[in-house]
């Protein structure tokens, strides 16, 4: 089928326009979708349409290690493109055929009378063999084999090929191909930098968790869970410490942005709140202006929500949590019969707004075997839904978990609420445990 031509233009202009709307269309068919697998195939599908008769796509991974990831017929007839995709045999010394030198950096390269035609001497491994399978079930009197190269790596390459021999590629279509698969190749490069950085990222922020501290009189559970939608890494945090005096201290932040510059600011927000609550062990909202002071010094462009709150009492009660939040969503107190309360006091301006100003706290009496769940917005918001409609959903779901295990309390919420989320969660709970009563 020949290539599509423009509308009032020469034959020349409209395959030269034509070829170029190929290379955009293949291009933002990788950088359109989170699914880098799903956006070759797409290449797949255009390439079929517009310039040959089948399109396979392979990509190369570490160790020798390959994977096809798309395969496209345009006509299938009784002969379905199915049944192609999957791991490649290993990429060894032996394979010299057309894919494996094409890997190796060569070509594009030009195939004619179909590989099934080829000497069986270039046929020297598995990995050839199955190349060459592609050929004897789909059929092909030419083909093109064009690396995936950017910056001078080949993350694979694409094979196109024609089956009508009045039809053939040729030598001329070659540069092309180059052109199309350098697109296609910068978009796959693009894609796996950006899965590195988020991996980074991510890993980051797992090593920043703390180890929670263990008090005869206190439970503590935490979480931490990135999204699960987008391929976006958040400034979420939470951390937890015993101070000197013997007060727990207990916080929650998210650092505004999704990239790795909000990751390195939260572990850099949450190492200075450390070091502020332990120096002087001020009241939480002193720990808080001070910490807004020194983001904002340091860090002029980052801007973030937190509570900081402390458990105080002895170990048989009673127990209070003293708490100042900066701009973050209101912890939530739960107790054992199941009543429910935010607390909305001591709530004030968001982290780096260069504002120096007293940041109010309140304080709470904790009763026993109550639940004070702090939690970052990953946790409840949702599209298309206020925020009064959420908090009341958490609200509801805390209440019938009540009386579960800690851990099994956070657990749950993550799977009742955690599944639609579109963000990073973390969620830190605690609960005041009194002693039994001495035996008799």
């Amino acid at each position: 089928m020949p290539e599509r031509q423009v509308a009032g233009a020469t034959p020349v202009v409209g395959e030269a326009m034509e070829r170029l709307a190929m290379i955009v269309d293949t291009g933002r068919a990788v950088t359109d979708t989170s699914d880098l697998f799903q956006g070759l195939r797409e290449v797949c599908r255009i390439l079929t349409v517009r310039l040959a008769d089948w399109c396979v796509i392979d990509l190369l991974g570490a160790e020798g290690t390959g994977e096809r990831v798309g395969v496209a017929r345009r006509d299938r007839g009784d002969r379905p493109a199915q049944g192609f995709e999957g791991a490649l045999p290993p990429f060894t010394a032996d394979a010299r055929g057309p894919l494996a030198r094409v890997l190796r950096g060569a070509g594009p390269l030009l195939i004619t009378g179909g590989l099934a035609e080829q000497p069986p001497g270039q046929i020297g491994s598995p990995f050839d063999a199955r190349h060459r399978a592609l050929f004897e079930s789909l059929g092909g009197d030419s083909a093109v084999v064009a690396p995936l190269r950017a910056r001078r790596d080949v993350h694979g390459a694409v094979t196109l090929a024609r089956t009508d021999p009045a039809r053939p590629f040729t030598e001329a279509d070659l540069a092309f191909a180059d052109d199309l698969a350098h697109g296609v190749a910068v978009a796959v490069d693009n894609a796996r930098l950006y899965d590195e950085t988020r991996g980074i990222a991510e890993q980051l922020q797992r090593s920043l968790l703390p180890v929670l501290p263990r008090m005869p009189h206190l439970e503590v559970a935490a979480r931490y869970v990135p999204s699960s939608v987008t391929a976006e890494v958040g400034g979420d945090w939470y951390d937890c410490f015993v101070l000197p005096r013997g007060d727990l201290a207990v916080t929650i932040g998210d650092v505004a942005g999704h990239d790795l510059a909000a990751a390195v600011a939260m572990s850099q927000l949450r190492s200075m709140l450390r070091g502020i609550a332990v120096d002087r062990e001020e009241p939480p909202g002193e720990v808080v202006r001070r910490l807004d002071i020194a983001n904002h010094t340091l860090y002029r462009e980052a801007t973030a929500t937190c509570v900081y709150g402390l458990v105080r009492g002895p170990r048989e009660g009673p127990w209070d949590f003293v708490h100042a939040a900066a701009g973050h969503l209101p912890p939530l107190l739960t107790t054992e019969d199941g009543g429910t309360r935010y607390l909305e006091d001591g709530v004030g301006l968001m982290l780096g707004t260069g504002i120096d100003m007293p940041r109010p706290a309140a304080s709470v009496r904790l009763p026993p075997r109550s639940t004070v769940l702090l939690y970052t917005d990953g946790l409840i918001e949702r599209r298309d839904e206020g925020l009064g409609s959420s908090l009341e959903r958490l609200r509801r779901h805390t209440a019938d978990l009540a009386r579960e295990p800690l851990d099994v309390f956070c657990d749950e919420l993550l799977i009742r609420l955690g599944a639609d989320g579109a963000d990073d969660i973390a969620l830190l709970a605690l609960r005041p445990v009194p002693p039994p009563p001495p035996a008799d």
